[in-house]
């Protein structure tokens, strides 16, 4: 039941960075980069995006 939960929880905030990080005014080369590192490192790397990527 947690892990289910947790795994709801980790794909909607996944959704949530992709949409503002695909429909954002950053260049392209910084939504591939952010995209890539959501993509390989998924807990780290959404952690990252909403402390360090976001405005």
């Amino acid at each position: 039941m947690l892990y289910t939960v947790l795994s709801v929880v980790h794909l909607v905030l996944f959704v949530i960075a992709a949409v503002e990080i695909l429909g954002g005014s950053k260049p392209l080369g910084q939504k591939v980069l952010w995209l890539v590192l959501i993509l390989l490192l998924p807990v780290i790397g959404l952690i990252l995006y909403f402390v360090v990527g976001r405005r």
